[in-house]
């Protein structure tokens, strides 16, 4: 038998053939694609996550002649289990697809998130209503957090805009444990825009920010239908949206802290909307 054949046939191919053949005259450890994929998880321990979340995923790469372990064995079970396709491709490949040399040996490829409208989720929303609106939030895994937090205390929808802010790629939908395939996340190319839709349709537009001029205890308009924007914890709410703002909110804390995460923050907030409502 000759070297490599038993790890290949480990990866579960019926002939024990490689499913991609590599162009002749190419280096193994040549880059063959260059430009790094937004929705590739890479990572064994990432993959593994991604995929008992369910997330929806397109394929799994794995790199020729990589080393079997458990965390791989696991991936290759669920990646089948979930009717995924599965390639094995030279380690070059990996490195161009994730822009990243520390991926492991796997990596994978998830589907194109499907963006709720956002007047359509605005409509649909139950009264009062509940939106969370992004302002340059950068981060994916506080994108996914703020989005598990949205569905856990009854948001109606998440919006993120086009631009300086994250999107839903796999590591927000890891982020968010499965709760973005639950929640309305619409994506706009203005987020001021959306503030005065939501203005029209009778929601408070309530900014949260360090130095807001209410305190969240004394919330006054938490059983009104609310709009939330939340700002990037390094540079708060840009200066048009604060603008547009009917009302700056504001967490109490310690004076020795600086400022809280953006999703540890939209969080407290969403639970005392709803504990105020719940009463």
């Amino acid at each position: 038998m000759r070297p490599g054949r038993k790890r290949r046939e480990s990866l579960g191919y019926g002939d024990g053939k490689k499913p991609n053949t590599r162009p002749a005259g190419r280096r193994p450890e040549s880059r063959i694609e260059t430009k790094p994929s937004a929705d590739a998880v890479a990572g064994r321990n990432s993959v593994v996550e991604a995929l008992r979340a369910k997330i929806p995923a397109k394929e799994l790469m794995v790199a020729e002649r990589a080393e079997m372990d458990e965390r791989m064995t696991e991936a290759l079970r669920l990646a089948k289990n979930q009717n995924l396709i599965i390639k094995e491709v030279p380690r070059g490949q990996l490195d161009g697809v994730t822009g990243t040399t520390n991926h492991q040996g796997i990596a994978l490829i998830i589907k194109p998130f499907q963006y709720q409208d956002f007047e359509a989720t605005l409509k649909g929303a139950t009264k009062p209503g509940l939106l969370i609106g992004l302002d340059g939030v950068t981060d994916p895994h506080n994108l996914g957090a703020i989005v598990r937090s949205a569905a856990a205390f009854g948001a109606n929808g998440v919006v993120i805009p086009e631009r300086r802010n994250a999107a839903m790629t796999g590591s927000a939908w890891k982020s968010s444990a499965g709760a973005a395939a639950r929640l309305p996340i619409c994506q706009v190319t203005n987020l001021v825009r959306s503030i005065e839709d939501a203005k029209k349709a009778g929601y408070f537009v309530v900014g949260l920010d360090a130095e807001g001029a209410e305190s969240l205890p004394k919330f006054s308009l938490a059983t009104e239908s609310v709009y939330l924007i939340v700002g990037s914890e390094g540079k708060g709410l840009a200066r048009l949206t604060r603008e547009k703002c009917d009302l700056i909110l504001s967490i109490p804390m310690q004076s020795d802290v600086e400022s809280l995460n953006a999703s540890v923050a939209t969080a407290i907030t969403l639970y005392k909307i709803a504990e105020i409502r719940g009463q």
